[in-house]
């Protein structure tokens, strides 16, 4: 009589691609989440160069890969490679997140707009999305993510500037009539009586330039937030904190962006919580 033993289930694995990962944080946030949890599985920073990516895509499966975050500059390219591609997704037309499947589709999906509005959700909790007017500077893909998560969560008008105006009126053109674009040398305008305001750009990033928007209509009201999570406090969220006013740091979107991933790769979904935020600052 032969016995029949079952081959042992593979450890899954996830990671990050892109050029650079190097600056990731991606990789220590899912780790602790992995330790926290006792789930067995690794996450792993990879740089994928761009004439890689599809042969790339087609081999991680066959790894033990469960799935991918994407980071620059292949978020727009791997739209055109995945086999499904979520509602939000394909309106913000990039994807922060790829699973494989067991029927070995590539799923894409972005949760960057999610992650957002958790941020706002959990360390602004007195903003109300009705409330008023959301002045958003930028017009990258960041900002896609955070228009189409506003105009989801019900922000009657959005104010949008980008230094080359183009981009935002193609913004415009995608998403609606709600969007009213400004020029970026009168930028500083769209803060009047917003509720909230958000940073999309790498201005006032470590290494980048500084954001010279005026801010002299600031008021104690407005939740003011800044996508940049390097420093932690920007020059924004120092001059928000003068005027009184509500400000949420960019970590927690990252952390929050993270959830839903992790949750569909590896069947537990995380808390964000003070260890999760030290973690990923370590």
């Amino acid at each position: 009589m032969t016995t029949q033993t079952s081959s042992p289930q593979r450890i899954p694995l996830a990671g990050v691609i892109g050029s650079p990962v190097s600056h990731s944080k991606s990789p220590q946030l899912h780790r602790h989440w992995l330790k926290t949890y006792g789930i067995a599985g690794y996450y792993i920073p990879m740089d994928i160069s761009s004439g890689d990516l599809a042969t790339v895509l087609s081999t991680l499966p066959n790894m033990g890969f469960v799935g991918v975050n994407v980071t620059i500059p292949h978020k727009e390219s791997v739209m055109q490679i995945a086999d499904l591609i979520t509602d939000r997704a394909s309106l913000i037309g990039a994807a922060n997140t790829l699973i494989f499947r067991k029927d070995g589709k590539i799923h894409a999906d972005n949760t960057d707009g999610y992650g957002f509005i958790e941020n706002l959700r959990i360390n602004a909790p007195s903003w109300v999305p009705s409330s008023g007017p959301a002045a958003v500077l930028g017009a990258g893909g960041a900002a896609r993510a955070v228009v189409a998560s506003l105009i989801d969560a019900g922000v009657p008008e959005i104010r949008l500037s980008n230094r080359t105006r183009v981009r935002a009126e193609q913004l415009r053109a995608d998403f609606g009539s709600r969007l009213v674009i400004y020029d970026w040398v009168q930028a500083g305008n769209m803060v009047d009586d917003a509720a909230l305001l958000v940073n999309t750009t790498s201005l006032g990033m470590v290494g980048k330039g500084e954001l010279r928007v005026p801010m002299d209509g600031l008021r104690a009201a407005t939740v003011v937030t800044d996508l940049v999570y390097a420093p932690l406090k920007t020059a924004l969220l120092a001059t928000a904190e003068e005027a009184g006013c509500v400000t949420v740091d960019g970590l927690g979107m990252l952390l929050h962006q993270a959830v839903p991933a992790f949750e569909r790769w590896f069947g537990k979904r995380p808390e964000v919580d003070r260890a999760t935020r030290a973690a990923a600052l370590r």
